[in-house]
């Protein structure tokens, strides 16, 4: 198979390999003639397309032609224009629920905290309140991190440049985000380091954590204390003893929060990385689990299949006010809402944001969407949430942690050393990244196209599960793991 269009209305098909001009490539019942050069994950034109017209792929437009475009010609940046609008009008109009498979009978081994949360991860997790104490944060981990007991994975520093000179909404989004990861089940135990003149006050952040993990919660402020590496190191040593009790329960798949995420994504990734991690969320959901779908500029042109599936009239107006609201974000600050891809998604073949969009989405499945979360807020129903947060992938994936997800699954065509506070498992979309990268990527969906979704999404569940019960990711391996916070006002 050397190109595919996914739809039998689509005007474009992508070419699975380099393809020369002259080829005379065979798509889905018809010849046709390449007049350009394809490289592989392009677009080409199977059907005419004039002027002004929508160029169909996956069955919806990913833009407007610029010029008429002839079959076999190269369909890309120079022809096609976006059709994104600032302000986006949506019907509610619900879909008729997917059917819902036979729920999975997979089960991991994870840590089933006190708040009846389930963590793939028994660490101690180190969050400084404040960037004055990143480094202490981190020197604290170093000297922690040898001869841990069996059963506590690692301690783990985290820091960050913010925390100070914040204000309103900017410093809440920062001490929330922080809290989150504090009261996450991945961390068997925590501890908070704070500077002591800082904005974001320990207190203010000990206020947010749920007081059945509090338990495992320490505390140190630099200023105050005469030894702050001393204290700090005593109380990680009580963290360990209390995590080396923990142990891995067998637990069924409606246990895990999936984040779900895509990164350096090219011409392919919507047609096998992100719909094989959809059909691993299909599994999750319809096992009673919770998936988080984030990169909320990454829908903008696919919103309307989202709030088709919304599975209430007040998830789908919190929807429409999260895309809407997302948007004026965009012109507030001066710029285009189809400002994307970036340079390295044009390159793999990603010609406009819709048809961005339309690739990324797949990665929920056919999942009803149940909720709709600020930055910073926490999972709480079952099925797929809509979690605010912009499409950088250290930012988003921080969020998705924060939310609740104990395993990412990150889809790429271009590939990332990337990690994050929790196993992050990337999806090649390409053998050839697979190939190139194999100290990057955990599973290469390119054999997709050779063995169909539904026996990859077998092979992909068996490497969650044996990384959800402690195998670890490559990121882990690497020791590619941090945190980024979403800054978005003043800074003093």
């Amino acid at each position: 198979m050397r190109a595919i269009k996914v739809k039998n209305e689509d005007d474009v098909a992508v070419a699975m390999e380099p393809l020369a001009a002259g080829e005379v490539i065979h798509v889905h019942g018809a010849d046709v003639v390449l007049t350009d050069a394809i490289p592989a994950g392009h677009k080409f034109a199977v059907t005419p397309v004039a002027a002004g017209q929508p160029v169909l792929r996956y069955g919806f437009p990913i833009g407007t032609a610029r010029s008429d475009i002839a079959p076999g010609m190269h369909v890309h940046t120079h022809n096609v224009a976006t059709a994104l609008a600032t302000n986006g009008s949506y019907r509610y109009d619900p879909a008729p629920p997917a059917p819902v498979q036979a729920p999975s009978t997979a089960t991991f081994r994870g840590y089933v905290r006190a708040d009846g949360s389930v963590g793939t991860r028994n660490e101690i997790w180190i969050i400084p309140s404040v960037g004055c104490v990143g480094r202490t944060a981190e020197r604290l981990a170093a000297r922690t991190n040898e001869g841990l007991p069996a059963g506590v994975d690692a301690v783990v520093a985290f820091p960050h440049p913010f925390g100070c000179s914040q204000l309103g909404d900017d410093l809440a989004g920062t001490t929330r985000i922080l809290s989150a990861l504090a009261s996450h089940p991945n961390a068997g135990g925590v501890l908070l380091v704070g500077l002591g003149c800082e904005s974001n006050q320990l207190t203010g952040m000990l206020d947010l954590i749920p007081a059945e993990r509090r338990e495992r919660v320490r505390v140190i402020g630099a200023q105050a204390s005469a030894d702050e590496m001393a204290e700090g190191q005593a109380a990680i040593a009580e963290l360990v003893a209390l995590a080396a009790q923990d142990v891995r329960t067998e637990v069924p798949l409606s246990r895990l929060t999936l984040g779900v995420k895509c990164g350096g994504s090219d011409g392919l990734s919507g047609l096998t990385a992100n719909p094989v991690i959809g059909r691993i969320a299909d599994r999750v959901g319809d096992a009673g689990g919770r998936v988080i779908l984030t990169e909320i500029p990454e829908i903008f042109g696919a919103e309307q299949m989202l709030m088709d599936r919304c599975t209430s009239r007040d998830t789908f107006d919190a929807l429409v006010d999260l895309v809407n609201d997302f948007k004026a974000y965009f012109v507030r600050n001066g710029e285009p809402v189809s400002e994307n891809p970036s340079p390295g998604n044009i390159r793999g073949g990603i010609t406009t944001l819709e048809e961005k969009s339309l690739g990324a989405v797949q990665k929920g499945g056919h999942v009803p969407v149940t909720d709709v979360l600020p930055y910073a807020g926490r999972a709480r129903r079952a099925g797929l949430t809509l979690l605010e947060a912009p499409g950088n992938d250290a930012v988003s994936t921080t969020a998705l942690a924060a939310a609740g997800a104990t395993l990412t699954l990150f889809s790429t065509g271009r590939g990332t050393p990337l990690g994050s506070p929790v196993p992050i498992v990337k999806i090649a979309s390409n053998a050839a990244l697979a190939a190139a990268k194999p100290g990057w990527i955990d599973f290469d969906a390119g054999a997709v196209l050779d063995d169909g979704l539904d026996v990859a999404a077998d092979r992909l569940l068996d490497r969650i599960v044996a990384i959800a019960s402690g195998e670890p990711t490559r990121n882990e391996r690497n020791e590619e793991r941090g945190l980024a916070i979403w800054k978005r006002g003043v800074t003093l």
